[in-house]
């Protein structure tokens, strides 16, 4: 058997190891907590896909218990040649973590709207000029990610963490969703208390195309609720020209679905503003995911989460408020050379549309 033949055999098997990991990991989320507790941490690494989220979790957790990381939670990650692009490297002895990375290659067309005209470029192929060049997922590869606790080396900037007094919404969150359920040409009612909406805390009507909001609630719980509007706004209209993120068959078959993917994008929103939901999001999400008939909690699981972390970070990406980070060390810029040989960085775009961040 060939070196080449051997290393792809291995590499596949490897691969195969870390899907069983991340297949592990979502079997585990079977509570209303344990699904607050995946999307709160997703959010702070939400430069990640919810799958590797969870693996980064799992990974981080069994390293904590065998006593190789000084805390239960990772603060920043990023790859072995990543850390030493800012004068860190990885501890002798230290495992990083698996997670799933995109292979991609790049095509070309002349007529980009003709899916049948795109052909994929040999490597180093420069195409003709006028023709159309994108890149495109082709499979993945495993690869490994370490915590700053894992390493060492020149000092990491923290940056700033909102602060919150209780029942206080963070500055700026109402106006930015406000904005952006208008600019989907929805209409912003505000009305007096629950009982003009049925009980409801929010309502969205897709036939007026109007969204309410009661408030008689206090500013976190209006914002929260603001959002779980908008997140219905985008992923749950019988049509949308939104592209990237098309209505959902689950959660036009059944609400829900729906009921649970609007919460979940409300509670990623709110974390990554430092707001706990929990007390309202655990027993809401747990009560809708039992009502999705022949569903398993991990069935509702798999069918909603990476559409909640992409729909949740297109909200923050339009969001003008202080936010915590990413889970990405402050001062990585990715697509920057690292020291010696590398892979290729993957552009955002195409990390966006896969939900497969490195």
């Amino acid at each position: 058997m060939s070196t080449q033949v051997r290393s792809r055999a291995a590499r596949e098997a490897h691969l195969e190891r870390v899907q069983g990991m991340l297949t592990d990991a979502v079997s585990a989320l079977v509570t209303g907590e344990d699904w607050n507790r995946a999307l709160t941490f997703a959010a702070r690494f939400r430069s990640r896909s919810f799958r590797n989220t969870m693996l980064i979790y799992t990974a981080h957790a069994a390293a904590y218990e065998a006593g190789r990381v000084p805390e239960p939670t990772p603060t920043y990650v990023a790859g072995f040649r990543q850390w030493l692009t800012l004068g860190r490297h990885v501890v002798k002895g230290q495992t990083g973590y698996p997670i799933l990375a995109p292979v991609t290659a790049r095509f070309a067309s002349t007529t980009p709207s003709d899916p049948t005209s795109w052909r994929r470029l040999a490597s180093g192929e420069k195409p003709p000029r006028g023709e159309t060049v994108k890149a495109r997922l082709i499979g993945l590869k495993p690869a490994h990610v370490w915590d700053v606790s894992q390493t060492a080396g020149d000092p990491i900037d923290e940056l700033p963490r909102p602060v919150l007094l209780q029942g206080e919404a963070p500055a700026g969150l109402w106006d930015g969703l406000a904005d952006q359920i208008t600019a989907h040409g929805y209409e912003l009612r505000l009305v007096s208390s629950a009982a003009a909406l049925g009980g409801a805390n929010g309502l969205t009507d897709f036939l007026t195309r109007e969204v309410s909001v009661r408030m008689d609630m206090d500013d976190s719980a209006q914002s929260k609720s603001l959002c779980h509007e908008l997140g219905h706004v985008l992923l749950h209209a019988p049509s949308t020209a939104n592209d990237d993120v098309a209505p959902s068959a689950n959660a036009a078959m059944h609400r829900g679905i729906a009921e649970v993917e609007a919460e979940s994008i409300s509670l990623v929103v709110h974390a990554a503003h430092g707001v706990d939901t929990s007390a309202y999001t655990i027993p809401y999400v747990s009560t809708w995911a039992a009502r999705v008939p022949g569903k398993t909690a991990v069935e509702v699981v798999q069918a909603t989460a990476e559409r909640v972390r992409t729909t949740a970070l297109g909200i923050l990406d339009q969001l003008d408020t202080p936010q915590i980070g990413n889970g990405d060390p402050p001062g990585l810029e990715r697509g920057i050379p690292a020291p010696r040989r590398s892979t290729p960085t993957v552009d955002h775009a195409v990390r966006h549309e896969t939900g497969l961040g490195l």
